[in-house]
């Protein structure tokens, strides 16, 4: 008995409810209708034209919780009344979907809603009653019906052509002293796995070259690609020549062109971009940027004496047309900038023009190489600064920047601005950012460093009898600062160099005096390492609390490289002035220039460095962990 009459009371309870709720939503409906004939300036017209006639759907929500207060029947039709009841959110029916854009003033809703199939624009604005109470405001929007041209503009989009340049990469060094028939076969190899790559893409594949492919191919297909980062790469990797020889290809792209000669044009770009980087990566270009895939491998010699003797020749018209020639480096100059820029001078001296180093005479890492050179008659008055520098150029006035292709890390960018003949010699990678309009560049991320590539041009344009033994201690001392005293990045052509440098009369003890440091430095260095982390087991970090010299840091990080298991070594710390400046190196797998480049800093496999603007040391502490994270899940 006791059961039953609590199942009638609930029974009248659910009753009372359902008749309070419809006659609640009935004196809301009309309600609401005459709020919207409030809003209609005129009275006449609100009769044959309010909103309950409005040909678009329309539907008005509360602004706090998008609550729909009414909708039309056309709007009802969208979504079938049976998704419709009493207190209904948009949010409900279009899931995220936010009001925030009509607070801010804004009539157009930011995406495109897609509902049954069907997509909307959606336009709307404020709307309030007569009284000034600010529960009588809500938002109305209006659904434009857009699926049909969304549909073509989408198809559009993705049909929009695509120009990539493949390119065998490593095949003169592949194929060396092997017999014709296994270059052929080896080209052959790559070849169907170019066609393989493009199979499924309904590409036009054409080999134009012995080791170029021209790939053309729709906008739709580059999403996956890019996800896959360029499989082809890997897959390249797998072909191995009788002498153990692993083959590679970069890969240039060129999208969101306006025209099929723009997208080549970017490909072209993309193509220069990939080699100047090392090879064996792919390199995308539109309009805006650059974006990089893989180069994680070691970087592809392409540099032979006749590039040298082609970049010789070419440097020494741009001199000899030229009335004096300005030689630059980076911010915060080393021996590797200086001593290159000790060699440039010797080649403008030999013909005959006039050359000046412009560095910061106050903040820079060469104090000794500097005060050695200024000894010599011919260096009395060669260093100038920035600002003079500016003051004395003209129209015949060449630049050389060395050590760095970057605008941002060079010593002065007005300077740059303000010469309209400019040189670039670096052995860096080339970044995003990279001194265009050059009218001579000269980047081989292969060499050890710019002295060593200075050193080459020298060779081509100097008698051994014309260089003074100060200029041949300053390349030797810039090439053995690079190399860590010829143990990282060397190759047969470093150790040409030296020889050279050595028959040039350059002292190996005056160059280990250049690279001594003071025993505050010394000290300051040890107690770096005594910050010293392990991180992923292979990685060494130090974070160091207050500002740090540069070069201190640096040589901190080098010695971290000692430790047992150490792979890549990583130096943070404060600036002084807001920012935090990092450096990394390297003796293993790990790719430092990478690691850092999504930081915006730059360099190469095994040494590079970033400086971060307006940022505590703790954000870019996180910031340097998430970038190292991005790298070991790519």
């Amino acid at each position: 008995m006791f059961n039953t009459n609590m199942a009638v009371a609930e029974i009248a309870i659910a009753l009372l409810l359902l008749i309070y709720s419809v006659i609640v939503s009935k004196r809301r409906r009309k309600e609401l209708e005459s709020y919207i004939e409030s809003v209609t300036y005129d009275a006449e017209t609100a009769k044959s034209d309010t909103l309950m006639n409005f040909p678009l759907p329309t539907v008005a929500f509360k602004l706090n919780n998008t609550a729909i207060v009414w909708g039309n029947r056309y709007f009802m039709e969208i979504f079938g009344k049976g998704k419709l009841h009493f207190d209904t959110r948009v949010s409900d029916l279009v899931p995220g979907f936010k009001s925030k854009w009509l607070t801010e003033g804004k009539s157009l809703y930011p995406e495109i809603v897609e509902v049954c199939g069907r997509r909307f624009r959606i336009y709307g604005n404020i709307i309030r009653g007569e009284s000034e109470n600010a529960a009588d405001f809500m938002g109305i929007s209006y659904w434009i019906d857009v699926t049909e041209y969304d549909q073509i503009r989408e198809e559009y989009e993705n049909s929009r052509p695509i120009v990539a340049i493949i390119l065998f990469d490593n095949l003169d060094e592949i194929s060396k002293n092997l017999p014709e028939r296994v270059k052929t076969h080896m080209q052959n190899a790559i070849s169907e796995k170019v066609e393989n790559w493009c199979s499924d893409m309904g590409a036009i594949v054409c080999r134009y070259e012995r080791d170029r492919y021209l790939v053309i191919f729709e906008e739709r297909h580059y999403r996956k690609l890019a996800e896959n980062k360029f499989s082809l790469m890997d897959s390249v990797h797998e072909i191995v020549s009788p002498n153990g020889i692993h083959a590679s290809v970069s890969i240039g792209i060129g999208r969101d062109g306006k025209s099929f000669e723009e997208n080549f044009n970017f490909a072209v770009l993309s193509m220069e971009m990939a080699l100047s980087r090392g090879g064996d990566q792919t390199v995308v270009k539109n309009r805006f940027s650059f974006e990089f895939f893989g180069g994680r491998g070691t970087e592809i010699e392409t540099r032979t004496k006749v590039k040298s003797r082609v970049m010789a020749n070419a440097l020494s018209e741009l001199i000899k047309a030229s009335g004096q020639v300005f030689v630059m480096g980076h911010k915060y100059g080393d021996m590797d900038c200086v001593g290159a820029s000790a060699g440039l001078c010797c080649i403008a001296r030999k013909m005959d023009r006039k050359a000046f180093i412009v560095i910061d005479e106050k903040h820079n890492g060469a104090e000794s190489l500097i005060k050695r050179l200024r000894a010599e008659d011919e260096y009395r008055n060669v260093f100038i600064s920035p600002q003079e520098a500016i003051m004395r150029a003209d129209r015949g006035t060449l630049l050389i920047v060395v050590d760095t292709n970057r605008p941002e890390q060079a010593e002065d960018q007005n300077l740059l601005m303000a010469c309209n003949r400019i040189a670039v010699i670096d052995h860096h990678r080339r970044a995003a950012s990279y001194i265009q309009n050059a009218a001579l560049t000269f980047l081989e991320p292969y060499a050890s460093s710019v002295c060593e590539l200075v050193c080459e041009l020298v060779q081509e344009l100097v008698e051994t009898s014309d260089i003074l033994k100060a200029e041949a201690d300053a390349l030797l001392a810039g090439i053995a600062m690079d190399t860590k005293n010829f143990t990282m990045r060397t190759g047969e052509r470093t150790f040409e160099a030296a020889a050279f440098l050595n028959r040039a009369g350059a002292d190996t003890v005056a160059v280990k005096k250049f690279l001594q440091n003071d025993l505050d430095d010394t000290v300051a260095r040890y107690k770096i390492l005594q910050l010293v982390r392990r991180y992923r087991e292979n990685l060494a970090i130090a974070v160091v609390r207050e500002p740090q010299d540069r070069i201190v840091a640096a040589q901190a990080a080098d010695e971290m490289l000692n430790i047992k298991g150490i792979q890549a070594s990583i130096v943070i710390y404060p600036t002084g002035n807001g920012g935090v400046t990092i450096s990394a190196r390297s003796i293993g797998d790990i790719n430092v220039q990478l690691l850092l480049e999504g930081l915006g800093g730059g360099g190469n496999k095994s040494a590079a460095g970033v400086q971060i603007e307006n940022i505590s040391l703790e954000d870019a502490v996180k910031k340097l962990f998430e970038a190292i994270d991005n790298y070991f899940e790519e």
